[in-house]
């Protein structure tokens, strides 16, 4: 008797929530980091930087968590391409999250080096205080990789709409949540 195995249409329920927890972080993380310097200086920017450190602290945990759900219990669907897409597809996703942990990484080597506060309650202490051209070098990096997920998640963001409208497939389909599934 042989028995066939039903390939999902979907992602797992937790897969699908990290993957727009992830998401929302990035997008939070990137307008918070471009307007800080809006806010006076003082408690506002300090809370500004606190928000910006802590929920890059849970982005890092929460890449590590998918890295581990990914490759022990999460979904596996078939690949959506072939061929050239394939690859592109594979390689846009691995940079996304070669990306994102390089960014996470740089953020808490800017805080150490900048020295920092959290909520006015904890401090990072300067890891060498008076070096400007370290902290402006590792603040440049943290930027850059920041633009540098930004630009692969347009593009990531980019490939599921053309699927979905231009294709009209249901790669999409795949990552957005079930109907009566909370």
């Amino acid at each position: 008797m042989h028995i066939q195995v039903q390939t999902p249409l979907r992602y797992d329920g937790k897969s699908i929530w990290l993957h727009w927890i992830t998401a929302i972080l990035v997008i939070l993380l990137w307008c918070i980091g471009e307007t800080i310097d809006w806010f006076p200086r003082g408690t506002p920017r300090i809370t500004m930087r606190s928000l910006h450190i802590v929920f890059g602290a849970v982005l890092g945990c929460i890449l590590l968590y998918r890295i581990w759900w990914r490759s022990t219990a999460g979904s596996r669907l078939p690949p959506a391409e072939t061929g050239v897409l394939r690859v592109l597809a594979t390689l846009v996703q691995f940079l996304l999250y070669a990306t994102m942990l390089a960014a996470v990484i740089a953020g808490v080597a800017n805080a150490w080096v900048r020295g920092d506060t959290i909520f006015n309650l904890f401090t990072i202490p300067k890891f060498d205080p008076g070096n400007k051209e370290l902290r402006e070098t590792v603040e440049e990096i943290h930027e850059l990789l920041a633009h540098a997920v930004l630009i692969l998640a347009a593009l990531h963001t980019a490939a599921a709409l053309i699927h979905h409208f231009v294709w009209k497939d249901d790669v999409l389909r795949r990552m957005l949540a079930r109907e009566g599934s909370s």
